[in-house]
């Protein structure tokens, strides 16, 4: 019996050979397989069906039809088989979007740009005699004995994430804030005067233009004083006598907006300095220096992102000093041996721990370690900084803003 296909009185003998016989041997080697016949073939319409207006004599067998097909006879086809996988991907395209959206809702950018630095920067009068003598043995008579030196003495506090915030923008915003105490408080040149670009490159761009005008033309207005900034000396009058400075103060954060994450930080840098070059400068001519700063630094999430900081305010007692001197551009210790000349309203201690004491002036009295009742002393592992009066609040009289 002939196959389906072939002429009814079968294949006729003799019929081919040399080329013909040459490519049918060439497309022997090709094998459809059932699916692909079946989806060739061209299947009528019935006799009524063609009865029909503008009805086509054939169907053609589409992934679907071929798919119902293969439904009717139990076997799932290819056409079926691509249109499940289709859905499925569907499906799961669908699911992933709903989970990002759920996991990570959006937050509106930050549309304000860095306020201006309001700093406040406070000389302290000696009221006896500076003492003089090594740097060692300074440093074991004061409060500063138990100090930590440099950048060991900067801690952070526990992180713990916020409503709007994550851990790792919390860690990124104490880290931050800590490389800024460092470069603008114990890098040796910023402390020579010699640079400002460690700590120019911590600040948001829209602080740039005032922290530029405020090293080149330092001024007492409680918006440009380059003491507001970093810690410098006058490179005339004293420099440092020991590179290992001692430190000890608090970081605390807080999430003030749902776009702005703060950080606090309160810290006393004790310094051991000796007179400019052209000065004797013998190795028990040093006397000690301190600093305290209390910064607020703020960071949007271009910020954390970045690496940098917007400095809102500053709060810096200073001694001892002469109430006379203009710290502003940088400071002018009283070395040892000197003895006050000008005296304050008040005594502050620089040692003490808590909000420092806001002076009524320009000018404060340098207390002696211990003779001043100390504020209570913030929880180094606090996360959240509570409020404290904003610099310039109780100096009014004497610094007011530009506006």
């Amino acid at each position: 019996m002939a196959a389906r296909g072939d002429p009814p009185n079968g294949t006729p003998e003799n019929i081919g050979g040399g080329d013909d016989e040459f490519r049918s041997d060439e497309y022997r080697s090709v094998v459809f397989d059932e699916d692909f016949v079946r989806a060739a073939r061209l299947q009528e319409f019935s006799a009524q069906e063609r009865m029909g207006e503008h009805a086509r004599a054939v169907r053609s067998r589409s992934l679907w039809s071929s798919g119902a097909a293969a439904h009717r006879t139990g076997t799932p086809g290819r056409g079926a088989r691509q249109g499940m996988l289709l859905v499925l991907l569907i499906a799961t395209a669908f699911a992933a979007a709903v989970y990002m959206g759920l996991s990570n809702p959006y937050v509106p950018p930050s549309d304000g740009h860095a306020e201006p630095l309001v700093s406040t920067v406070v000389p302290l009068a000696p009221t006896d005699a500076v003492p003089g003598g090594r740097p060692a043995e300074l440093y074991g008579k004061s409060p500063a004995a138990e100090y930590r030196v440099g950048a060991a003495g900067i801690t952070l506090p526990a992180v713990r994430r916020t409503q709007h915030f994550t851990d790792g923008q919390v860690g990124a915003a104490l880290s931050v804030a800590k490389d800024y105490l460092v470069q603008s408080s114990l890098d040796p040149d910023v402390l020579a005067g010699t640079a400002s670009r460690p700590v120019r490159v911590l600040l948001d761009p829209d602080q740039l233009t005032q922290f530029d005008r405020s090293i080149a033309s330092p001024s007492g207005d409680g918006r440009h004083a380059a003491t507001g900034w970093l810690v410098r000396f006058d490179p005339r009058t004293a420099v440092m006598a020991d590179s290992k400075v001692r430190v000890y103060g608090t970081l605390a954060f807080e999430e003030v907006t749902p776009e702005v994450l703060e950080v606090v930080t309160d810290h006393t840098f004790v310094y051991a300095v000796r007179p400019a070059t052209g000065a004797p400068a013998t190795d028990d001519g040093a006397s000690l220096f301190t600093v305290r700063r209390e910064l607020r630094l703020r960071f949007d999430r271009d910020d954390l992102t970045a690496r940098r900081a917007e400095l809102a305010s500053a709060y810096v007692m200073a001694g001892p000093q002469d109430c006379s001197a203009d710290p502003a551009a940088g400071f002018r210790p009283l070395l040892a041996g000197a003895g006050p000349t000008t005296v304050g309203p008040a005594p502050s201690d620089p040692y003490a721990s808590g909000n420092p004491r806001r002076s009524a002036g320009l000018c404060g009295v340098m207390a002696e370690p211990g003779t001043q009742a100390p504020a209570p002393q913030p929880d180094r592992e606090a996360s959240v900084a509570g409020p404290a009066p904003q610099p310039g609040q109780e100096a009014s009289a004497a610094v007011s803003p530009a506006p």
